[in-house]
């Protein structure tokens, strides 16, 4: 097995792929984002955060994977601050990551497995992020105003997870999906009301995988 990567290995992957992505990090923004993979790292054996255990593929598959919906999500809210929500989050991606580089945003991350809100409510603590929120709940149980924009990263189909979070959106929020390959087959067995308005290819720095981002809206009506 090949020798862990050092810090300043970790940080100049880091920084270099979110260069790529066209998200250049501050000194605290890159602290941050390492720190939580190694609060990750730290909870892991005891709480199955992830499947990953190398800090190098935390950095790929985790941080780098999640930062890519950035650009895509800056564009949407063009400097307006806004409510998030991260359905089944699990250790809190992407909403986490979201929390550190957007600071204007609101991030609720919910899931059903109660150790992991613990785990995201830690990381809130411990890396100063008061806009982050964790739930431990069905998220159809969710009783909480409408989000401006609604996210899962691997969630579940199209379809489920629109109508488990409809009674969360508001007539102008969005559902933010991120996908692997284009999910055509899903996309067509979306309920009548929602429309499909972007499909966004992403390209991961350092990651051989299809990766994109569907965004739906209420369909406009008439």
């Amino acid at each position: 097995m090949p020798p862990e990567p050092s810090l300043d290995s970790l940080r100049d992957a880091l920084l270099r792929g979110a260069e790529a992505l066209g998200v250049p990090l501050t000194d605290g923004q890159c602290t941050s984002l390492l720190g939580y993979i190694s609060l990750m790292q730290k909870w892991n054996g005891v709480y199955n955060l992830t499947s990953l255990r190398r800090p190098a593929e935390m950095v790929t598959h985790h941080l780098l994977d999640s930062l890519a919906v950035l650009p895509p999500l800056r564009r949407h809210l063009a400097g307006k601050p806004a409510r998030v929500l991260d359905v089944g989050s699990g250790g809190g991606l992407p909403g986490v990551v979201l929390a550190i580089l957007e600071p204007k945003l609101e991030v609720t991350c919910v899931d059903t497995v109660g150790k992991k809100a613990i785990f995201v409510r830690q990381v809130g603590v411990e890396l100063k992020l008061p806009n982050l929120f964790a739930v431990h709940a069905r998220v159809e149980d969710l009783r909480l105003p409408p989000f401006d924009v609604i996210t899962s990263r691997a969630f579940a189909s199209l379809a489920d997870f629109t109508h488990l979070t409809r009674h969360l959106a508001g007539d102008r929020s969005v559902w933010m999906a991120m996908k692997g390959k284009r999910p055509d087959d899903e996309i067509a067995a979306l309920d009548s009301e929602l429309s499909v308005f972007h499909v966004e290819q992403l390209a991961v720095p350092g990651l051989d995988a299809e990766r994109c981002l569907v965004w739906i809206h209420k369909a406009p009506a008439g």
